[in-house]
């Protein structure tokens, strides 16, 4: 084997990792970039780049744009589309438990890049309910999955996201200063869940906890109004989506042993 193809230390092919760390550093370029900024970002021979990157485009995962740069490819997008199905067919049944027996709107979302992604919800039988569409990127310091996610991750690695994305104001009650932020995080681990105080939509309440051990960092949360969700709801709230989060782990954990 070349060292291209062959494997590396930890089991896995040297090959299919590069070409999905290009895929995801392509991803986190939001736009086009070129064959020299992804052969500084992966280390790697521009040769090397070159052929990984001719396979994506030939395959259709990678497109070539008139600058004679390079972005995702439409092909993508239906791999998205699917494993979105997918993720929502084996998260619904924990996630409708959260909902019938809390009454509330229930999500799942991950980290994607520097933004959490809603991946799945089942919506609360009441009218007036919290509604986020799947596929929805939002900021993590306002929204109570963003917060869960952030929990995942050390101090100076929060303090270095929020100052690439900044930490616009949506209500007067949004956090606006890194400290400030991750003083929140701290109090969040203290009490074992992450809250969304009609930060990012006045009047609306969300409870959010981590997903532990998920192979991206993953989160899991109830929103509902205000007058309903109640701060005091949350010695309710708190243990069931501990329960469900660990339910979620333990998916996880039969599909990576597959």
């Amino acid at each position: 084997m070349t060292a291209e193809t062959g494997a590396n230390a930890g089991g896995g092919v040297q090959s299919v990792e590069r070409v999905f760390d290009i895929l995801e550093m392509m991803a986190s370029a939001r736009g086009p970039i070129g064959v020299t900024e992804l052969a500084d970002l992966a280390a790697l021979p521009l040769p090397t780049i070159h052929r990984l990157v001719r396979t994506l485009v030939n395959r259709g995962y990678v497109r070539q744009v008139p600058s004679r740069r390079y972005a995702l490819g439409p092909k993508l997008v239906r791999l998205g589309d699917s494993a979105t199905q997918l993720i929502g067919s084996w998260s619904g049944p924990h996630l409708s438990s959260l909902v019938q027996q809390s009454g509330e709107t229930a999500n799942m979302a991950v980290l994607d890049g520097n933004m959490a992604v809603y991946v799945a919800q089942v919506p609360s039988p009441h009218s007036m309910r919290m509604f986020t569409e799947v596929g929805r990127r939002v900021f993590l310091h306002c929204t109570g999955v963003g917060k869960a996610l952030l929990l995942q991750l050390s101090n100076e690695a929060v303090r270095s996201l929020v100052t690439r994305t900044g930490m616009p104001s949506y209500t007067e009650n949004s956090l606006t200063d890194p400290e400030t932020l991750i003083a929140d995080l701290e109090v969040s681990r203290r009490r074992g869940y992450a809250l969304d105080e009609g930060e990012q939509e006045i009047g609306v309440r969300c409870f959010a906890v981590p997903v532990p051990n998920a192979p991206t960092p993953t989160a899991v949360s109830i929103s509902g109004p205000a007058t309903r969700v109640t701060v005091e709801s949350a010695d309710q709230i708190g243990p069931l989506l501990q329960r469900v989060a660990q339910e979620l782990a333990t998916e996880f954990e039969k599909d990576a042993a597959l």
